[in-house]
């Protein structure tokens, strides 16, 4: 074994997330963020029913993560931060955060992905400075995010409720990835 067996491997590089999956879907007027709750280190569950979808500003938007729970946890802090200096402005805070993320010293060794999203608008923010906004309405991260995104495109067009695709989508990536489980945290903006 050499030295790069044993190294941390980036959640920029899409074959090195195992952890989690976070699915966001909107459609008529409603959006809905799912995450599972399993916490693994390597092989091993460490815990099946964390938190990785968190309501911010007051509940108007919403974000989930993907990626190490400490590193994500200091980027929700810096979003919070960056929607009351721009209030009802969810693009320039996501486009604010993502610019320093990228170049400050400290943020760039972050490692995680984020899906925000409020009434209007849906993003994927990543280290890279990346701020994607989905053309179908759908984004999904983490080791079970194509599992995930693969299954909500394709009942897309044949349910209508954003919450009843997200959740059919969650079960089968819970079912294909075996660092993601059944134990979801749904949140929803819209009716």
């Amino acid at each position: 074994m050499n030295a790069a067996d044993h190294e941390i491997p980036s959640y920029t590089d899409a074959s090195a997330w195992r952890g989690t999956t976070i699915l966001a879907v909107r459609k008529n007027g409603k959006l809905v963020l799912a995450g599972d709750g399993q916490v693994s280190i390597g092989p091993t569950v460490m815990k099946g029913n964390a938190k990785k979808v968190r309501r911010l500003a007051g509940g108007r938007v919403i974000a989930g993560f993907a990626g190490s729970t400490a590193d994500a946890f200091a980027l929700f802090e810096r979003l919070e931060a960056k929607l009351e200096q721009y209030p009802s402005q969810l693009t320039r805070a996501c486009v604010d955060l993502a610019k320093d993320w990228r170049t400050d010293k400290y943020m760039r060794r972050l490692d995680a992905m984020l899906i925000v999203a409020d009434a209007e608008s849906t993003f994927l923010l990543t280290g890279a400075g990346d701020v994607l906004e989905p053309e179908d309405g759908i984004v999904a991260v983490g080791s079970g995010g194509n599992y995930a995104l693969s299954a909500a495109r394709a009942i897309f067009e044949y349910e209508d409720d954003p919450e009843q695709i997200a959740l059919k989508s969650m079960a089968i990536a819970a079912k294909i990835c075996v660092y993601t489980n059944d134990n979801l945290t749904v949140e929803i903006i819209g009716s």
